[in-house]
């Protein structure tokens, strides 16, 4: 086998699940099982393996199994981007997040020269409907899956952003105040910007010529007060009214993600529900293979509640296309049923939850 994949992967006192191992052979992984069995918990130990919060974005302390609550930890053998490793990351109660690599104390973003990863999650089929939000937050993440450095950039502008708008709502006038944190955050937010900017041209590229059952998405990034070329001279111009506002309204965290589904030309938020979810896909298929031709294998793909939305049609092409672009995807879905399609091109594991053990069995096709 080669290419990024979990070779395996055990949890204790993590979320549902007391203590879980689970091996992998780098083939598609479809984990099935009734709700609150464990299965999308099992996706968000694996997303710890890479910087950040995880699928859930949730904080070290709701990570642990309740009631015990007495720390929780994720240890994986990882291939990876150049070699095979032992990956640890835990948290005691009232503690962060710690990460350990090859029995060595190394922190969250030494991650990304490991491993990457992309993934999909229910909450993100409103996508194109909720607000603006939520499509930063997605677009950021493809972002970082290219650019790791991408998430220092951020990190610096959202702290010097916080400290400018505390400025703001003490209405402090005096310009001196300000010129610091909006050189820093001028700064920052062009690497922010041309980091996005590159991020959605190479979102572009790939859905190029792309074979694809999966609509292509024509991709805009959007500024309600338009894209300022001089970001410090408007943060300068614009501190009145961002003082009478009490908060920035100008800058990178203020963009928005605009997709058109382009045979159509109709906007995704115009768009039907199974449209969306396609449009969706296909940008994440289209970030694996813009991945996949930087980094010589495509990232680990993990796809929660995946079929949701995908007529019998979609599902048997999306799982062709996970196949040809030869990526491990670990997958969830309540009914083995909706990965029949997959036959022997993937591992099918059962997750059950038994009187509160978990119970994880790889049944054969």
């Amino acid at each position: 086998m080669s290419g990024l994949a979990i070779l395996s992967l055990a949890l204790s006192h993590f979320r549902s699940h007391r203590a879980a191992r689970l091996v992998f052979d780098g083939r598609p992984v479809a984990l099935f099982g009734a709700n609150g069995a464990g299965k999308t918990n099992i996706l968000e130990a694996v997303s710890l393996l890479s910087p950040g919060r995880g699928l859930r974005r949730a904080g070290a302390e709701d990570l642990a199994r309740r009631p015990e609550a007495i720390g929780w930890k994720v240890a994986a053998r990882v291939a990876g981007l150049s070699a095979a490793h032992d990956v640890e990351t835990w948290a005691e109660p009232g503690a962060s997040r710690l990460v350990r690599i090859d029995g060595k104390s190394a922190p969250q973003a030494a991650l990304a020269r490991i491993t990457r990863m992309v993934w999909l999650v229910p909450s993100m089929d409103r996508l194109w409907i909720e607000a603006a939000e939520g499509r930063r937050r997605f677009l950021d993440r493809m972002t970082l899956s290219f650019a790791p450095d991408h998430a220092e950039a951020v990190l610096t502008y959202e702290k010097a952003m916080r400290d400018r708008n505390r400025l703001l709502k003490d209405q402090v006038a005096d310009p001196h105040w300000y010129r610091a944190l909006e050189a820093q955050m001028a700064a920052a937010g062009a690497q922010i910007a041309a980091n996005r900017a590159e991020a959605v041209a190479r979102l572009m590229q790939a859905q190029d010529g792309a074979e694809t059952a999966f609509p292509r998405a024509d991709l805009a990034i959007t500024h309600p007060e338009g894209a300022a070329a001089d970001l410090a001279q408007a943060l300068a111009e614009g501190r009145r009214r961002d003082m009478a506002a009490g908060r920035t309204l100008a800058g990178p965290h203020r963009a928005d993600l605009a997709a058109v589904f382009s045979t159509k030309g109709v906007a995704a938020d115009q768009c039907s529900t199974g449209e969306q979810k396609a449009l969706l896909i296909s940008l994440i298929l289209a970030n694996a293979r813009a991945l996949s031709a930087d980094l010589g294998s495509p990232p680990i793909l993990l796809l929660d509640e995946v079929a949701a939305h995908l007529d019998a049609g979609r599902r048997a092409a999306l799982y062709d296309e996970l196949c040809a672009l030869g990526a491990q995807a670990l997958m969830t879905g309540t009914e083995p049923g909706l990965f029949d399609s997959l036959g022997a091109r993937a591992q099918n594991v059962l997750v059950a939850d038994e009187g509160g053990q978990s119970m994880i069995t790889e049944v054969q096709p």
